[in-house]
């Protein structure tokens, strides 16, 4: 049996061939040379049926045709068979440059040929503008090739004509439609987020147990949405999506709890660190934001906003421009996350922080309480476990009554307990090592013990 990336190698090697059969024959129709064909739509493309694969899949799954199976291909040429595209390099001998009707933009170090709309629509189309305008309807914003984020349109001026928008296919159906993977984006400037996992379990979060309810409905709202939404007709009067707040000190939960509601339904959670989004640059926040959202829109994906009043916080006075567009990209972001289909969650250490008009918005606001003298207790025990080497005099039921910190810093303290038991090489961890640790915890907050 092929591996995915080789069923998709033999698909597309029969769907570019397709493509350089249309190509080559769209262009002799154009300059009206000998051709076997009347029509593009003449040549047949490959039976789909006779090569599984990803892209395969895809296609039927979303039943694109013929015109958007060209779409796609012309957008992914460049990417695994850039040669079949050279022919555009034709030369129009009259003005010595290539043909405007054939579209194109030029790299910085890619030397092939790069597709624009115009490129796309001549290949469709050529002169026949009623098929033109037929064609140009597939690149709308609501249509299956962008909203799914297939492709992409790269405008270089607002002043220049639409159609000349460089023509991409996007990182996550590159990754699709050669590796068969699911593409799992890296923290970048255009996409300024990180995908969160835990090795922990429901059992190792410790939280109240009317808290811990709360935290369920999110789970609860995943399985159910579409009984809700559509089998029961709730969703003329409820939005899809789900909006909740995590509010509460540093270390106390919220960023697990986050990754645990992933996990358990093997969703991905990407956390957005809002501190380092917000950009001192004008509109450049926007930007960042739109690039996350328009990744997420159509996946399973948990957004996951930390320092959420980094942005969400109480808005301030329109004093000056500065203030106004500030204003405008919190309004622009709250749209987003009212519009997202699914799970957004904002986190912040204090709830006062947020506007009272955000607070709103959310279906839940759950706040982690720093841990009572028995949850550190269970805090203690699940980060030293069985295996862990304790003095004799060690009391983790004391130490949990006696020092109030959170399960974050606990962690924090179990780790520096065993790096200091090895590095004096006494395979044992003492009481004296876990209250400098504490300690260690309790200057960060200004405390003393």
């Amino acid at each position: 049996m092929p591996s995915p990336h080789q069923s998709n190698a033999q698909t597309l090697t029969a769907e570019l061939a397709w493509l350089e059969t249309v190509i080559q024959t769209r262009i002799q129709l154009h300059f009206e040379q000998e051709t076997p064909y009347s029509s593009i739509a003449d040549i047949a493309a490959p039976d789909l049926s006779l090569y599984p694969s990803t892209y395969t899949n895809i296609i039927q799954d979303f039943e694109f045709r013929e015109w958007e199976r060209m779409i796609i291909l012309l957008a992914l040429a460049p990417h695994v068979l850039p040669n079949i595209l050279d022919v555009f390099f034709t030369t129009n001998s009259h003005y010595n440059r290539t043909f405007t009707e054939f579209g194109g933009w030029k790299g910085q170090s890619h030397s092939g040929f790069l597709p624009t709309v115009e490129t796309a629509l001549f290949l469709l189309a050529d002169r026949d503008l009623s098929k033109r305008f037929a064609a140009m309807v597939l690149f709308g914003k609501e249509q299956a090739l962008r909203k799914l984020n297939i492709i992409q349109l790269d405008k270089a001026s607002s002043k220049e004509p639409k159609m000349s928008a460089a023509l991409n296919i996007s990182e996550e159906f590159l990754t699709y439609f050669t590796s068969g993977k699911s593409y799992k984006p890296d923290f970048s400037s255009n996409f300024p987020a990180n995908l969160i996992t835990t090795q922990m379990d429901w059992e190792d979060l410790v939280l109240d147990e009317y808290v811990m309810d709360e935290v369920l409905e999110i789970p609860a709202w995943l399985q159910h949405q579409n009984t809700i939404l559509h089998k029961w007709s709730m969703g003329k009067r409820i939005k899809p999506g789900y909006r909740a707040l995590f509010y509460g000190p540093s270390g106390t939960g919220k960023t697990l709890t986050a990754s645990l509601i992933g996990k358990s339904l093997d969703l991905d959670v990407y956390r957005i660190d809002l501190s380092q989004v917000v950009s001192k640059y004008i509109g450049e926040t926007e930007k960042n934001m739109a690039n996350i959202f328009d990744q997420a829109q159509n996946k399973n994906w948990i957004l996951f906003f930390d320092e959420a009043d980094a942005l969400f916080g109480r808005r301030t006075a329109t004093n000056d421009s500065k203030d106004r567009h500030a204003n405008q990209e919190v309004a622009y972001l709250l749209q987003r996350v009212e519009s997202f289909p699914g799970v957004v969650i904002l986190a912040t250490n204090l709830k006062g922080n947020i506007d009272d008009a955000f607070a709103r918005r959310f279906q839940s606001m759950i706040h982690f309480r720093m841990p009572n003298s028995q949850q550190r207790f269970r805090l203690w025990q699940t980060a030293f476990a069985e295996e862990t080497p304790l003095a004799e005099d060690v009391d983790l039921y004391d130490i949990a009554q006696k020092y109030e910190i959170t399960g974050g810093a606990i962690i924090n303290v179990s780790r520096y307990c065993a790096l200091t038991a090895l590095r004096r090489k006494k395979l044992i961890i003492l009481k004296e090592d876990i209250l400098h640790g504490i300690s260690k915890e309790y200057a960060k907050d200004g405390k003393t013990l």
